[in-house]
């Protein structure tokens, strides 16, 4: 009897546990960033922001990032990039996008959508959040989440105190979608 009501207890709460919570990777829908430190694997979000989700997509089959400046890093904040200028003002050659804001909160790993003080300005660029960052909720586009690897976007390097502006900055080196790699 007691072997059955141990069993039960641990089928129930491996049931409830967060990995048995956690969504099935979907490789077309799976975002890889290298990093010198090691690969960071995204989570995309098409059922809350389809338009950014293939722009993403779009550049990163491009090769649009490979090579791409994290030019804009604040520590307990976040870290950006996106932008081929490495200035902060750059984009791609394809239009804005529309904002799609969302009820998604901004927590540690979210990716959002960088953009002006206008909300239909974003292009390309993006931010990863070091923590939860709840005044952004409802002001950017939530697009990902990252899944693995967190420590390497932690370990970037970070930019001067304020602006957040990086001198020598870390690079993505490949930007790819996982279901896209022939195995």
């Amino acid at each position: 009897m007691r072997t059955l009501v141990a069993s039960l207890i641990l089928a129930f709460v491996a049931v409830l546990s967060p990995a048995a919570a956690q969504p099935k990777p979907d490789p077309a829908n799976t975002l890889i960033i290298e990093l010198k430190g090691g690969p960071v694997v995204i989570r995309l979000r098409p059922d809350i922001a389809p338009k950014h989700v293939e722009r993403v997509k779009q550049l990163a089959r491009e090769g649009f990032y490979n090579g791409v400046k994290f030019h804009r890093v604040i520590e307990g904040f976040m870290a950006q990039t996106g932008d081929p200028t490495g200035t902060g003002t750059g984009g791609s050659k394809y239009p804005d996008l529309p904002a799609e804001f969302s009820q998604t909160p901004f927590e540690r790993g979210t990716i959002g959508a960088a953009r002006t003080s206008n909300p239909n300005s974003a292009n390309s660029q993006f931010f990863i959040c070091f923590t939860r960052t709840t005044h952004l909720n409802g002001q950017y586009t939530v697009w990902g989440q990252v899944t693995e690897g967190m420590e390497h976007v932690d370990a970037l390097k970070k930019g001067a105190p304020g602006s957040g502006t990086v001198s020598n900055p870390d690079v993505m080196q490949k930007v790819y979608i996982l279901g896209d790699v022939k195995r």
